[in-house]
């Protein structure tokens, strides 16, 4: 054998003979049951696809880390942020939202930005998108709006009517739309995009004062986006481009960077702002509440392997340490339980022992024991409940959150706050965007809209006629509707234009 000539063995270690050849009853078998390595490859390879992803499907991801770059302990006590130039070690993923793994990283499409800080109180996990809203604010929507995303259940294939059906019945999804069918719906690459929490988080420090908070990671490499004719093109001749681009970047080491900038309001502030704060259809206007930079994230390593890192790599908003906590934003509330659900689903019962999803600084120290693939000592002879009197780890008082109140009756009920679902979206259509950006909003909704039925079309030009009249009008020209038939509809309550245009 030569030097340092690695032997082929099998799962356990035991060296394999022969790997071309199966074990059979003479030269033309038939294949022997106790040819156990053949059974070892074949039960392996019919598992090698693990659940797919119900959304973020499809994405790539990269290792590097967190610098501090200002002094933000009056607002929160979280260790990893407790000085200037600390720095901590980070796992992102990029992905796009609604498409399968095989889809096109050009899609039209909200892409996810989550990173994972390892830091020393435990993992905490940013999970959000590159769009600052999103189209729902009840979590109660949130699997029939994915399965308008989707493929019809008959044909199999995206579908218009569905896709515009239920966002022309569902207004709040209004800005999100706006957003979504702008060129920022088709972002150049991964490091020409911004990432955001969307959710409003709180914070609170040693004192236990507390503060509500949104993130934002603008990019360093400046915001870059195609055109519809663009992604077509790019979607045909590179369907992976943004996965490719990142990892060349990182290999050329051109390492991308985001500077990560808070908005930041007292509790007082924030319970009365004049949007509803934990409304994510809704975003806090830089000019009334400017953005503080606070640091940088830069990515300098890409994944050994993508199936152990970016495959397997685990995602909760739950993960919070000490210092930063949920807020009532509902869709927030519904997501710290789902993720971690997906995950179990995904990945079993302890894929938080795999090593991108395990706590590097912070070793876990819990009661928790066996399921499926365990690894380790499982505990080794320990305790495996509390309280015990055998010196097994105990809670800290010291990690809690403030309390907060909680009052009124338990009830299913509509966002408090008096929500104007219009406001935002038409002044994001009049006030930021060019005419070159509107003009080609109202292409790309054209080339998306077209596919659905007259009067879905109806219905949804008449909710971007609320948000601007022209803007309705312009949708409506383009579809060939009638322009004063959206403006009736737009004097119409909700209720009222989903009975005239059923």
């Amino acid at each position: 054998m030569a030097k340092n000539k690695k032997t082929l063995t099998t799962a356990f270690g035991i060296p394999i003979p022969d790997d071309q050849n199966s074990l059979t009853a003479g030269k033309r078998g038939p294949v022997l049951m106790q040819d156990v390595h053949l059974l070892e490859k074949l039960g392996h390879f019919d598992r090698e696809r693990i659940p797919e992803r119900v959304v973020h499907a499809k994405g790539t991801g990269a290792g590097g880390y967190f610098e501090v770059t200002a002094d933000v302990t009056k607002y929160t006590k979280a260790k990893f942020l407790s000085e200037i130039g600390k720095k901590t070690e980070v796992f992102a993923r990029f992905s796009t939202v609604g498409g399968e793994k095989g889809s096109a990283d050009a899609a039209r499409d909200p892409r996810g930005f989550a990173v994972k800080f390892y830091t020393e109180e435990g993992n905490y996990d940013f999970v959000g998108n590159n769009t600052p809203v999103f189209f729902i604010r009840d979590p109660l929507k949130f699997s029939d709006f994915i399965h308008t995303q989707k493929r019809h259940p008959a044909t199999n294939c995206k579908d218009p009517d569905m896709f515009w059906d239920f966002l022309s019945l569902t207004p709040e999804s209004v800005h999100q739309v706006t957003v979504l069918f702008s060129d920022r719906g088709t972002p150049a690459s991964y490091r020409h995009m911004n990432g955001y929490s969307s959710h409003t988080y709180k914070w609170y420090n040693e004192k236990g004062e507390s503060f509500w908070v949104q993130y934002h990671f603008k990019t360093n490499q400046g915001i870059k986006n195609l055109t519809l004719e663009e992604s077509i093109r790019i979607s045909g001749k590179n369907p992976d481009h943004a996965t490719e681009d990142l990892y060349k970047a990182i290999a050329h080491e051109d390492f991308p960077s985001w500077t990560l900038e808070m908005q930041i309001m007292t509790e007082e502030e924030g319970l009365n702002y004049h949007w509803d704060i934990f409304d994510i259809t809704k975003v806090w206007p830089h000019a009334e509440v400017p953005p503080i930079k606070v640091g940088k994230l830069v990515l300098n390593r890409n994944p050994v392997n993508y199936f152990a890192e970016v495959e397997q790599a685990a995602f909760c908003p739950g993960n919070l340490v000490p210092g930063i906590a949920a807020s009532q934003d509902k869709m927030l509330q519904a997501r710290l339980f789902s993720y971690h659900d997906t995950h179990i689903h995904r990945l079993g019962p302890n894929y938080h022992l795999l090593p991108v999803n395990a706590p590097k600084n912070a070793p876990e120290t819990s009661y928790q024991r066996d399921g499926f693939m365990r690894t380790g000592n499982n505990g080794g002879g320990g305790p495996n409940y509390w309280p015990n009197s055998f010196g097994g780890p105990e809670p800290d008082p010291a990690a809690s959150e403030p309390a907060f109140k909680v009052s009124e009756v338990a009830a299913r009920t509509p966002y408090p706050h008096p929500n104007d679902d219009f406001q935002q979206a038409g002044d994001l259509y009049r006030k930021v965007m060019t005419d070159e950006d509107r003009n080609h909003l109202i292409g790309n909704i054209k080339d998306h809209l077209k596919g659905a039925r007259k009067r879905i079309q109806l219905r949804q030009a008449t909710v971007f006629f609320k948000a601007d009249p022209e803007y309705g009008s312009r949708v409506a020209e383009e579809l060939g509707l009638d322009k004063k038939e959206v403006e009736r509809l737009a004097g119409m309550s909700q209720e009222e234009r989903a009975k005239a245009t059923a």
